[in-house]
């Protein structure tokens, strides 16, 4: 349920559809200031996070058309409602009904427009019959539209005596980031991306965890501090992966979900979000490896087959979708 904070802003989590039409929802914790003007949000609670970490995305109040009910739209989404921004169409998913209620009434609040009544005297001097008839015909002035953050945006380009626009104006009109109507933050990644997504992994000196990006790619698995970072802490050539299989000192770590990557130089360990997730960590870089390496590879990386096979079975899959893996395996051997 949305709460307000000391500062008089009502927070929250929810789930996000930040790639468009993509279906897939990620939790975030959402900030409506309304004294900012703007609705933003986190990866987690800014009061857990490192000191002047940035928001994840950023939605202006005044370019918020409706916000309402999204049942209809989105059937398979649950308690899902619509934020109406521009061009853009925002989903998100709260966590009940009552829930959703909540902030869809809060959003619309926030960026309903009231105008106020005005007073007798002011509604007599602006009456159009009492205005004196001294303003002259209307110059013809040209205008352009440019689309800026997915928004048109309507910009005179002379000026009544039919000056050109300073130079300053149009940079001024191609705002920063922070100005745009809407932002969000890695953008969708290309097809060389095997599996992307969230976890925590243990430090290698402090022994620490910390929640990291990972991305696996065709040729590495890299981590990043988040998805907004675009140069990783480190990047994990696949060449170098003895193996990759569910940690079996778990227990002893105590942490749930928990695998490991093994290198030359290093053991990773690496907690996913949950066991479904970490299986499918597992099964992606041990497919990426085989598919790297192909025939010829060295003995060692035979250890991968049976932790295919492992997180096969652990996932539910068919079974002859497992035995053709593991087939295929052996072809490349």
């Amino acid at each position: 349920m949305p709460y307000v904070d000391r500062q008089n802003r009502i927070c929250g989590f929810l789930d996000i559809e930040e790639n468009e039409s993509s279906g897939k929802f990620l939790r975030r914790y959402f900030i409506l200031d309304t004294q900012k003007g703007s609705l933003v949000w986190f990866m987690d609670n800014p009061q857990n996070l490192p000191i002047g970490a940035d928001c994840v995305g950023s939605l202006k109040l005044t370019y918020i058309s409706k916000v309402s009910d999204a049942t209809k739209l989105r059937p398979k989404a649950e308690f899902c409602f619509v934020i109406n921004a521009g061009m853009r169409k925002f989903f998100l998913q709260a966590n009940d009904q009552q829930d959703l209620v909540d902030w869809v009434n809060a959003l619309n609040k926030a960026t309903k427009i009231t105008v106020p009544k005005l007073a007798d005297g002011q509604q007599h001097s602006e009456n159009p019959k009492t205005l004196p008839d001294v303003v002259g015909p209307k110059k013809q002035v040209s205008y352009k539209t440019e689309i800026i953050g997915g928004v048109p945006i309507v910009t005179q380009t002379q000026h009544e005596g039919g000056d050109a626009v300073d130079k300053t104006e149009r940079e001024a009109m191609h705002r920063s980031h922070s100005q745009l109507p809407y932002f969000l933050g890695r953008p969708a990644q290309d097809h060389t991306v095997i599996k992307s997504g969230y976890c925590v992994k243990q430090g290698a000196v402090m022994r620490n965890w910390k929640r990291r990006y990972f991305l696996l790619e065709e040729n590495a698995m890299s981590y990043f501090k988040s998805d907004l970072e675009k140069e990783p802490l480190r990047m994990i050539p696949l060449k170098e992966v003895h193996k990759v299989q569910e940690c079996k000192q778990s227990d002893i770590m105590m942490r749930d979900n928990l695998f490991e990557v093994v290198t030359t130089s290093r053991t990773f360990y690496i907690q996913a979000d949950s066991p479904e997730e970490m299986h499918s960590w597992i099964k992606a870089v041990s497919g990426a490896i085989v598919a790297q390496r192909g025939p010829g590879r060295s003995a060692a990386t035979v250890c991968i087959i049976p932790y295919t096979f492992h997180a096969y079975r652990q996932t539910g899959e068919n079974v002859l979708c497992c035995i053709w893996s593991l087939l295929s395996c052996l072809l490349c051997l």
